[in-house]
């Protein structure tokens, strides 16, 4: 049975909301029950950000999760949170262009990927969200990377298309980091 409780954590102006609600749309147009739960801080960029997104096959009783299956990581202060929190045999993918530290636990699978520098190869720092994005749906298999893709494509505003070729770039680029580190 698919049943993912993952939470998307970083600055604001990171597109941490925007990868969570991707993810989200992805679900409902694969069929699945889903939450999207967004928190962040008083500060449009710069203050903390995160969304707690449960994708399930089964009814969702409630949007709050204290331990979520999986942890997506784009900032060390998101790391020292939710590395502890994250449940034993789950993931913890982590953009290790921000984040030095190393999980000392051995009970969750963790996944280190450069995505702040991949997004900035690929021409744009804030595509970084998509690179775990990317990076997240190859590990988990949750979802479909097309789905995502399909989302992107749906969701993208007018002023913002010019980004969903990159953007789509920046999915594959990181599925295949995590492929290769995973």
């Amino acid at each position: 049975m698919r049943h993912e409780e993952t939470v998307f954590s970083g600055f604001g102006g990171q597109g941490v909301l925007f990868a969570g609600q991707l993810l989200s749309y992805a679900g409902l147009a694969e069929g699945l029950y889903v939450t999207w739960f967004p928190s962040y801080g008083p500060e449009m960029r710069g203050g903390t950000a995160n969304c707690t997104v449960i994708l399930s096959e089964e009814e969702i009783g409630a949007p709050v999760v204290r331990h979520p299956t999986a942890a997506i990581v784009f900032n060390g202060p998101s790391f020292t949170k939710y590395e502890p929190l994250v449940k034993p045999g789950g993931l913890l993918l982590v953009n290790s262009s921000l984040i030095t530290a190393r999980s000392a636990r051995e009970d969750v699978r963790a996944v280190f990927v450069p995505a702040t520098d991949v997004a900035t190869e690929l021409g744009n720092v804030r595509m970084a969200n998509m690179v775990l994005l990317g990076g997240f749906v190859e590990l988990t298999g949750l979802v479909s990377l097309q789905t995502i893709v399909q989302q992107l494509d749906e969701h993208l505003s007018e002023r913002q298309r010019k980004w969903l070729e990159p953007n789509e770039r920046a999915l594959h680029r990181g599925a295949e980091l995590a492929r290769q580190s995973g």
